[in-house]
């Protein structure tokens, strides 16, 4: 079951865009995107505050979660988030599987 992680994060005076900025510019978010299992990486800026940047982390399982969690690049991650001094909110969302009742209610 693909699963999706929204990760918050917020700093001051533009460390949470500067650190999506460094992520990209790295090369990291590339080699992120290209793991077996990742399915979307993308950073998003918050219109409500300028100081919390979105991350849409999304993967096929579990597995594919634990085996990024293990990877040389999460340590690299936790370097930028420390220089940038970021705090981060985190949530976890299973795919909507089709044929579920929902589905009738989004437009695609």
């Amino acid at each position: 079951m693909a699963i999706t992680v929204n990760l918050r994060y917020t700093g001051k005076n533009g460390a949470a865009r500067a650190f999506a900025d460094e992520m990209t510019a790295s090369g990291t978010v590339t080699a992120i995107r290209a793991e077996k299992g990742n399915l979307r990486y993308e950073y998003y800026l918050s219109l409500d505050d300028p100081e919390t940047v979105l991350l849409i982390d999304a993967w096929a399982d579990q597995a594919s979660i634990d085996a990024h969690h293990a990877s040389p690049m999460m340590s690299t991650i936790a370097a930028l988030r420390e220089k940038y001094d970021l705090h981060m909110t985190v949530e976890r969302y299973a795919r909507l599987e089709a044929n579920t009742p929902d589905e009738r209610f989004i437009r695609k």
